[in-house]
């Protein structure tokens, strides 16, 4: 039956929401017939998919419409086109039947979908006898969804996509287009207003900034190798083993000669040597996926399927990845699922409506960050954002995940003043739809990816952050210690004369050390924005201030927790960190940074090899005060210890004056040895310690304790 003229006009207009209803290859009462568009054609010839010819069509408009009847029953067909003198043939994508099937629907639907990110985005399959990219896009509201890219010249009118109606994704399999195309999805919204076209939500790989097309790939070709340290660490209790991590912003940990960034490959060839050299046990970079705005460090991001480009191809990250955990390293990704930014080629307003976000900018709209606020109570946004989470351990067999600004997930009136924040349907300020997402993508991390690790950057006394989901913690492994950083800093901060008035900054954090799982974090954070670098934050003059350094790092070590140190910190960075160039690497060459680096270097080998520095980090169990109360003294003391473990004695002088003898408890007599000293020689130190070690008798031993430093005394009986 031919259409009304309506109808096709519709077509060739770009407002018909179903092209595959006249489109295509269909039955007839005198058999098959079909209809195609072929812009800038003269003659169309239809062929089935091993070539043999079908028929001849007749042009029926001078936009290129063709149709006719076609030999052979309804089926897949590919066209040879004439015209302007050249001949090209195109496979008809309006001849092929849908790829997503009633039980991706049903998923979808429920929102348990868990690979989503194997059926959205654009994915390159066989179908029907035919190779060629599918894509899929969620956008329930709009009027009609087209892909566009460099292989249909941006035109929203030529490949309309499918609408699957009960699930609201639309869908389209387009043969003959292999990897590395360019392309977006033109959207009509409700209002039949044309949208700014869309890159695509799960993109795997985008185009580099500013420019802001998604791009197509390929089944990732890399082959794995690190099935022994994924084994290792699914065999492992994470609480109990040493942690350590070197937190990296990818773009200015170094450049290239020319001021550029690395590659992936480039920064495998550098950065693992020299992490694996220094002893940490973890890598963490500040968000990886894609973004647009270099300042932004990546926690504005655009496309979390999509490595950012800025570092070459997707397929460099699964081998930097690989090539860590062949050496040993972890590799932890700072991941934000609390906020994205308003581009108008993201999330924001995508199918002409609030989809991603809250139409209320009372719940939907960031202050901070001018930002929008994800729906988390909408069960596609979840699964949209849990499959994220799985996509990484997944794909790029990521070890764990830092998850960015928990906080400003959990409350209602994060940042906000009287009236401008909504209160939940009990008149609180707790964002339950945000605490059920977390939970529920911590049960779907830990439950598909045994060895993976959650950490929650939370700022606040929200109880039971580490705490399993099912006990009625928000199930994440570790938390941020914030408290901790801010307290230990602003001493550190303070002349030393002034200390003894301050010794609870110190203390008090031991109180609550061991109520979640934490870890210590010394951040890119606490380093930029005119707060300078960690060497400027301490005390005192040049010498003091890498004394103080020393013996704070001493101090971390030998505290409950796991460790984070960001980069250039290891070195004692003078400068403020700035994303825009390399570390100052240079220092390097001054005996005071590199000393600085060595005792890093040492303090992280200790601390792996010595288990009662690390074996009860999250245990109670596994600290013991000695010395909490000598204010006037500034000096701290405690013990660390461990089930069949040697236990070490951990002491801090905070003040520039060197004490001995000073009577400190030990509770075992006989030898201690002094296994590190923040003041020795080879960290530009003055050399003052205990001559490898001393006697403990009758409870205590007389200990010389350096000026501006921590040492540790390891029992030997």
């Amino acid at each position: 039956m031919k259409p009304p003229r309506g109808a096709l006009a519709a077509l060739l207009e770009g407002r018909h929401d179903d092209p595959f209803s006249l489109l295509g290859v269909h039955a007839g009462p005198d058999g098959s017939f079909a209809r195609v568009w072929l812009p800038g054609a003269d003659t169309a010839e239809a062929h089935d998919l091993a070539g043999t010819s079908l028929g001849t069509l007749t042009r029926i408009d001078d936009e290129g419409l063709f149709e006719g009847p076609v030999a052979g029953p309804p089926q897949q067909v590919k066209y040879k086109a004439n015209g302007g003198g050249a001949e090209w043939w195109l496979t008809d994508p309006y001849s092929f039947g849908p790829v997503l099937g009633p039980t991706d629907d049903f998923l979808m639907a429920e929102g348990t979908h868990h690979r989503l990110y194997d059926k959205m985005g654009a994915h390159l399959i066989g179908h029907e006898g035919a190779s060629g990219m599918h894509f899929a896009v969620w956008a329930p509201n709009a009027r009609r969804v087209s892909v566009v890219g460099d292989f249909n010249d941006w035109d929203g009118r030529r490949h309309v996509m499918r609408r699957r109606a009960d699930v609201g994704v639309w869908e389209i399999f387009l043969p003959d287009i292999a990897e590395g195309r360019g392309y977006k999805f033109e959207i009509v919204g409700p209002d039949g207003v044309v949208l700014p076209q869309k890159a695509d939500p799960y993109a795997f790989a985008s185009e580099l900034r500013p420019a802001t097309a998604s791009r197509t790939t390929a089944p990732m070709a890399h082959v794995w190798g690190d099935d022994d340290h994924r084994a290792h660490w699914a065999s492992v209790d994470p609480r109990r083993v040493p942690i350590s991590i070197y937190e990296v912003h990818a773009g200015s940990w170094d450049r290239d000669a020319n001021g550029w960034y690395l590659s992936w490959d480039q920064l495998a060839d550098r950065l693992i040597p020299y992490v694996v050299d220094m002893g940490f046990t973890h890598i963490e970079f500040m968000p990886v996926s894609e973004y647009p705005y270099d300042p932004s460090w990546g926690y504005q991001t655009t496309g979390l399927y999509a490595p950012t480009s800025r570092f070459g191809d997707h397929e460099g990250f699964a081998r930097f990845v690989d090539g860590a955990h062949r050496a040993g390293i972890g590799v932890l990704i700072d991941w934000v699922p609390a906020h994205f930014p308003i581009d108008a080629h993201g999330l924001v307003r995508f199918d002409g409506t609030a989809l991603y976000e809250h139409e209320d900018p009372r719940l939907g709209y960031h202050p901070d960050w001018n930002t929008a606020i994800y729906n988390f109570g909408r069960r596609e946004v979840s699964s949209f954002l849990v499959n994220n989470a799985l996509f990484w351990a997944d794909r790029y067999h990521v070890d764990g995940l830092r998850v960015d600004a928990v906080a400003s997930m959990l409350y209602r009136d994060y940042s906000r003043e009287e009236g401008e924040w909504i209160p939940n349907d009990q008149g609180g300020r707790e964002n339950w739809e945000a605490v059920e997402f977390l939970r529920s993508m911590n049960k779907a991390v830990y439950g598909h990816h045994p060895g993976i690790m959650t950490i929650a950057e939370e700022s606040t006394s929200w109880p039971g952050v580490s705490q399993p989901a099912h006990e009625g913690g928000l199930g994440f492994g570790f938390k941020w210690n914030m408290g901790w950083m801010h307290d230990t800093l602003q001493y550190m901060a303070r002349e030393p004369v002034y200390r003894r008035y301050h010794h609870n900054e110190i203390t008090f954090g031991l109180v609550y050390a061991f109520s979640e799982n934490f870890v210590l974090p010394i951040s890119h954070d606490e380093v930029v924005h005119g707060k300078g670098s960690l060497l400027t934050k301490m005390a005192g003059d040049d010498w003091q201030q890498f004394a103080n350094l020393r013996a704070y790092y001493g101090f971390m070590w030998g505290y409950p927790g796991k460790k984070l140190l960001f980069m250039g910190q290891e070195f004692a960075q003078r400068r403020e960190w700035d994303e825009g160039r390399a570390l100052d690497w240079d220092l390097r060459g001054s005996a005071a940074h590199e000393g600085v680096r060595n005792l890093v270097r040492d303090l992280n080998r200790l601390y792996a090899a010595k288990p009662a520095l690390h074996a009860r980090d999250c245990e109670g169990e596994g600290f013991e005060w000695l010395i909490a109360d000598d204010a006037d003294a500034s000096v701290f003391a405690w013990l660390r210890k461990a089930p069949g473990a040697k236990p070490v004695a951990v002491i801090a002088n905070m003040t520039p004056i060197a004490r001995a003898p000073f009577r400190i408890p030990l509770p075992h007599d006989g030898r201690w040895a002094e296994i590190f000293n923040s003041d020795a020689a080879a960290y530009w130190g003055s050399n003052l310690g205990n001559l490898g070690g001393l006697v403990a008798k009758d409870g205590a031993a007389l200990v010389t304790l350096p000026p501006l430093a921590t040492i540790m005394l390891e029992y030997e009986g």
